[in-house]
């Protein structure tokens, strides 16, 4: 017994993220992934959209992220490091800020997670060789996580230069090593489980939100699993139905949960038990930048393909797919083994960061007005409420030790706590 969509969700189902059964012919190209997907429904049933999500995106053949270069303006979204190297550069003190702060390390690894082009790395790098007199004793290595072969190729050419050749090996956990041209080493590997468990700062932006998700419609009958199944009408063509009864993925939902439409992410979980796991053995810290809320929003699977919105079952394996990041799930699932800080909104976390200082320095060094205008509209895409200020998120997952001591005190002659020793968390005083 199969249940359509539309009978149950009169208005949720109806936005332009969504298929409304109206659209002409020609919107619904017939690609080789829909003729994957098409084949594997026929053969197993409708498939749950955290299965969708994950062939379109990851699928080694015909994904989406998997042989392409999809970032950028030619590409079908643009990323806050594309936007404005400050972006990048804070993100860089901050790290620099938790080092000095944990202790000075004669170590660490720098990991990031969905490194993108490398850009953000990049301009990281650059505060590093900038604040190199600090940072001179410590052994820093690069270690980047990344499922796609051409993302990964893009982030050596912007990382290395091939000024040394990088060393190739398939079958290894680390697929691929080079040097970047400021010396340091840098390693790829699909899987974070992968990268050594050493002292490490990570870093995942832009990362959770193409991760899986399951979806979820309260009914009459309980909680019921959004599913894609082919459109009976037409035969090239996907649609939403609800499964007839419960389904595994339900018992991530909270018990007292209060929303009527929520999506799930088993597989963040699993990432964020993961990295919890290794600072609370290892300290360091890690730092997560993404579309989200915290546990507030219900339905917000959308696509976007050439800088659109893009409806989510068309012409799948050609657009990229993407969910809000869920942030009270994430905090859940650190289980207490760190502390976690925000989330709090980018404009909040960035100002706190010093990027109004930064921004009056780069506009005083330069002439240009092309550049002055540059860094100008830069700042205003980060910082706009109504750009990503507001809509962009920062989390920040630190050892307990960390805070304890010096954020639960308040000075007798202050009425409010010192502020947190946490970077972007709290107001910076700049001497």
């Amino acid at each position: 017994l199969r249940f359509l969509m539309s009978s149950v969700l009169p208005c949720l189902w109806r936005g332009k993220y969504f298929s409304s059964g109206n659209e002409p012919a020609e919107n619904n190209t017939v690609t080789p992934m829909l003729r994957h997907l098409i084949y594997k429904i026929k053969s197993t049933g409708p498939i749950t959209v955290a299965e969708y999500m994950k062939e379109v995106l990851t699928n080694p053949a015909k994904g989406y992220y998997m042989n392409r270069d999809m970032l950028g303006e030619e590409g079908d979204f643009i990323t806050s490091p594309e936007i404005s190297q400050m972006f990048g550069e804070l993100l860089g003190i901050w790290f620099i800020s938790e080092w000095i702060a944990a202790g000075k390390n004669a170590a660490f690894q720098l990991v990031e997670l969905g490194p993108g082009k490398g850009t953000l790395l990049g301009d990281i790098l650059r505060v590093f060789s900038q604040l190199g007199s600090l940072l001179k004793n410590c052994d820093i290595s690069l270690h980047l996580v990344e499922v796609s072969q051409k993302l990964s190729e893009i982030q050596a050419l912007t990382l290395t230069e091939e000024k040394v050749p990088l060393e190739r090996n398939a079958e290894s956990p680390v697929y691929m090593k080079g040097v970047t041209k400021s010396g340091i080493p840098v390693s790829w590997y699909r899987d974070l489980q992968d990268v050594p468990k050493e002292y490490s700062f990570y870093l995942a932006h832009e990362f959770f939100d193409v991760l899986p998700v399951h979806k979820f419609q309260k009914t009459p009958h309980g909680w019921r699993e959004v599913l894609v199944d082919i459109d009976p009408q037409v035969s090239d063509k996907l649609r939403f139905v609800l499964a007839p009864c419960a389904t595994p993925a339900e018992a991530f939902i909270q018990n007292d949960e209060t929303r009527d439409h929520v999506e799930v992410c088993p597989e963040a979980g699993v990432v964020i038990q993961e990295l919890s796991q290794r600072i609370s053995l290892t300290g360091g810290a890690a730092l997560i930048a993404d579309y989200g809320h915290d546990g507030t929003k219900t339905d917000t699977f959308r696509g976007f393909c050439g800088h659109r919105l893009h409806d989510v079952l068309t012409a799948p394996g050609t657009a990229d797919l993407t969910a809000d990041v869920d942030f009270s799930y994430l905090r859940r699932m650190s289980q207490g083994k760190v502390a976690s800080l925000g989330p709090v909104e980018q404009q909040t976390f960035l100002r706190n960061m010093g990027i109004d200082v930064r921004l009056k320095i780069l506009l005083d060094k330069t002439d240009d007005p092309s550049l002055r205008q540059q860094l100008l509209q830069g700042y205003n895409m980060l910082m706009n409420p109504m750009k990503m200020g507001e809509r962009f998120n920062f989390l920040a997952l630190v050892p307990h030790q960390r805070l304890h001591g010096r954020n639960h005190q308040t000075n007798a002659r202050q009425s409010k706590p010192s502020p947190s020793p946490v970077a972007g968390f709290g107001e910076l005083a700049w001497q």
